[in-house]
């Protein structure tokens, strides 16, 4: 994390013996592990919180890009049934002009052998 040799903290180690001196230095450097300790804890939440943070950031701009093309889609649905609903009334509306005998003529044609049938008239009834 900091690039220290071996060396250079046998260095610091005898520049601590001798400033510190033998009776304070193992606790001095229990204090100094243990605030070590709390800053490698502390900079790995700090790198955790910004790992939520980026992730959230990219969920809201999926949840928007989702909503968009949601959007999108039921502009598109609603323009195709408005178009059919369109070209529907444009058809009952050239059927009522041609007159009710052309709509009821065209809709069920029937057959004068069918009609004759006794099966054709009451289908309850064996043949």
């Amino acid at each position: 994390m900091f690039d220290i040799s071996f060396s250079e903290l046998m260095v610091i180690a005898v520049v601590a013996l001798v400033v510190i001196g033998p009776e304070k230095l193992p606790r001095v450097a229990r204090t100094v592990g243990h605030l070590f300790g709390r800053m490698q804890r502390y900079v790995n939440d700090v790198k955790a919180d910004i790992s939520r943070e980026m992730a959230l950031d990219d969920l809201r701009k999926l949840q928007a890009s989702m909503q968009e093309t949601a959007q999108s889609l039921e502009q598109s649905v609603n323009d195709t049934v408005h178009s059919a609903e369109t070209e529907m009334n444009r058809i009952a509306g050239d059927a009522q002009s041609a007159g009710p005998d052309a709509a009821g003529a065209s809709a069920v044609p029937e057959t004068p052998a069918a009609a004759e049938t006794p099966a054709a008239t009451d289908p309850a009834k064996p043949a």
